[in-house]
C-alpha cells in the first residue's frame, strides 16, 4: 500500500480471509457460523466486510440493531441477520426488512407474537435468548414451559434458534463458570427441543468458546473479534491477523523549547528542548483523552512517538525528538505489528473499544495485502 496521506482506516479483506479459514478449522463440516457484523464490523466497514463474509461461505450474520441490519439489506445482502437486542418500536423494521429478532423476555415475546400475528405473518424466524450466567440479556431455564405454551398458541412465529452467551470464555480461571454455562445450556436445550416438539439451531459460542471449548459449538457459533483478527491470548494472537491500520499524517513539527508547554491545558512542560509532531486526529475520532501524556503512542519511522500532553478533539502531538521524521510522513496508531491489542493496554482497555470507537468520519481504504 501506498503510505497515507491523511488519516484512513485500511481494512485489509485478505487478513479477514485468513481470521475466517481459520476460525472455521476448528470446527465440524455441519457446524454453522454466525459471523457478527455489529458496530460497523467492529469500527471497519460492515458491508465490506459482509460481502466478503459471504463469498467465504458465512451461514448468518448478527447485529446488535435494526438499522445495522438495515444497511447490509441496503447494499443487497440476503443472509439471515439476527437483531440481538431489538426493541418493539423496532418491530415494523425488522420484519419489513426481513430481520430475525431475539427475544429474550416475555414483553418482547409477548408484544412480538401480537405484532405478527396482526400483520399476518406465517412461522416467523425468531431466536431465544437464554441467560446462563451473564445475568444481562435471556430468560432463565424455569421459564422453558411458559414460552413452548405461548408459542404453541400461535403459527405467527417459530423459533430458528436457541442461544446463550458465555461470560468468561478466554479466561480459563474460570473454566469452571464456563462448563457450567455450556451444561446449563445443554439443559435448556434439551427441555426446549422436548417442549416445542422440534429442534431450533443451537449456539453459545463466540470466538474464545470456538477456540477454548469445542463441547460448546452445538449446531452453530459465533464469531465477532477473531473475525477482526484477535484471539483474547497471545498464543492464539499468532493464528489471527488484525484487519484494521488506522494510519496518519505529520502535519506539522514544532520545536518546543525547555520549559515551554504544549497542548490544551499545558499537558506537559518540556524538561529540555523537543520536536512535537501534530497529527490530524483526536477523541472525536476514537482516540481517547486517557492517552495522553505519555500512555499511547504512534509508530513513525519505525519508532515509537508517544503522545505527549492532552488529546484534542482533533489533533494529538507526539514526540518525536529521537526519530527522523519531516512533515509529511506517515504515522501508525495500530495495525498487524503495533497492535489495537498493544495500545489498549496502555489504558487497561480492550481492543473491541478501540476499534469500535473509531469515528465514521475517517476514510476507509479497502485493500487486499
Amino acid at each position: 500500500m501506498p503510505k497515507a496521506t491523511e488519516t484512513i482506516l485500511e481494512i485489509d479483506l485478505n487478513a479477514l480471509s485468513n481470521n475466517y479459514k481459520y476460525l472455521t478449522s476448528k470446527l465440524k463440516n455441519n457446524t454453522k457460523l454466525m459471523a457478527v457484523v455489529k458496530a460497523y464490523a467492529y469500527g471497519s466497514d460492515s458491508v465490506a466486510i459482509a460481502k466478503e463474509l459471504v463469498d467465504l461461505g458465512a451461514d448468518y450474520f448478527a447485529v446488535a440493531y435494526p438499522i445495522e441490519g438495515v444497511t447490509l439489506r441496503d447494499a443487497a445482502i440476503q443472509t439471515p441477520i439476527l437483531v440481538l437486542h431489538p426493541l418493539p418500536v423496532n418491530f415494523d423494521v425488522i420484519v419489513n426488512r426481513c430481520l430475525e429478532p431475539s427475544i429474550y423476555s416475555f414483553k418482547i415475546l409477548d408484544e412480538f407474537i401480537a405484532y405478527a400475528e396482526k400483520t399476518n405473518q406465517n412461522n416467523y424466524p425468531i431466536h431465544l435468548k437464554f441467560n446462563t450466567g451473564l445475568n444481562r440479556l435471556g430468560f432463565t431455564e424455569d421459564e422453558i414451559s411458559l414460552i413452548s405454551k405461548k408459542l404453541a398458541a400461535t403459527k405467527s412465529v417459530k423459533v430458528k434458534s436457541a442461544f446463550s452467551h458465555l461470560g468468561a470464555s478466554e479466561d480459563l480461571l474460570e473454566k469452571e463458570f464456563s462448563l457450567k454455562q455450556i451444561n446449563t445450556f445443554k439443559s435448556i436445550s434439551e427441555k426446549l427441543t422436548a417442549e416445542l416438539g422440534y429442534k431450533p439451531l443451537l449456539h453459545c459460542a463466540n470466538t474464545s468458546g470456538i477456540i477454548n471449548y469445542p463441547e460448546a459449538h452445538f449446531d452453530m457459533v459465533r464469531s465477532g473479534i477473531g473475525l477482526y483478527g484477535f484471539g483474547n491470548d497471545k498464543v492464539e494472537n499468532k493464528n489471527f491477523k488484525p484487519i484494521a491500520t488506522l494510519k496518519t499524517v505529520i502535519s506539522q513539527i514544532h520545536t518546543v523549547k525547555k520549559g515551554e508547554s504544549i497542548g490544551y491545558n499545558r499537558g506537559i512542560i518540556v524538561e529540555k528542548t523537543a520536536q512535537s509532531a501534530t497529527l490530524p486526529l483526536g477523541h472525536a475520532d476514537g482516540i481517547p483523552r486517557s492517552y495522553g501524556k505519555g500512555k499511547g503512542w504512534v509508530v513513525i519511522n519505525g519508532k515509537k512517538a508517544p503522545i505527549h500532553g492532552n488529546v484534542c478533539m482533533d489533533m494529538i502531538m507526539v514526540d518525536v525528538t529521537d526519530i527522523e521524521c519531516e512533515e509529511g510522513d506517515e504515522a501508525i496508531v495500530f495495525g498487524s505489528t503495533n497492535t489495537a491489542e498493544d495500545l489498549s493496554a496502555a489504558i487497561n482497555s480492550i481492543p473491541y473499544e478501540l476499534l469500535t470507537a473509531i469515528s465514521q468520519r475517517i476514510k476507509r481504504v479497502i485493500c487486499r495485502k
